[in-house]
């Protein structure tokens, strides 16, 4: 038997729009992505930050334990 974290269930996901560095076009960018193509001009478009499951993931709090989430969450 493998574990799977509950959060890689991809109907979970979520979307965030960026603007295009070169062009300034709008792209979406996935909760488990960390960058797209800008289909207007081909730029890389990237995420301010590295995705992380506290971020977007409703089982993370779970999966970590409530003192490691915490942590990571920036509550402590």
């Amino acid at each position: 038997m493998t574990f799977q974290c509950p959060g890689q269930d991809s109907r979970k996901l979520r979307v965030a729009l960026y603007r295009c560095p070169k062009c300034n076009t709008e792209v979406e960018i996935f909760s488990d992505e960390v960058r797209v193509k800008c289909h207007k001009c081909g730029q890389m478009v990237y995420r301010q930050r590295m995705p992380s499951c506290i971020d977007w993931c409703a089982s993370a709090r779970q999966c970590l334990g409530e003192e490691r989430w915490r942590q990571l969450a920036g509550q402590d």
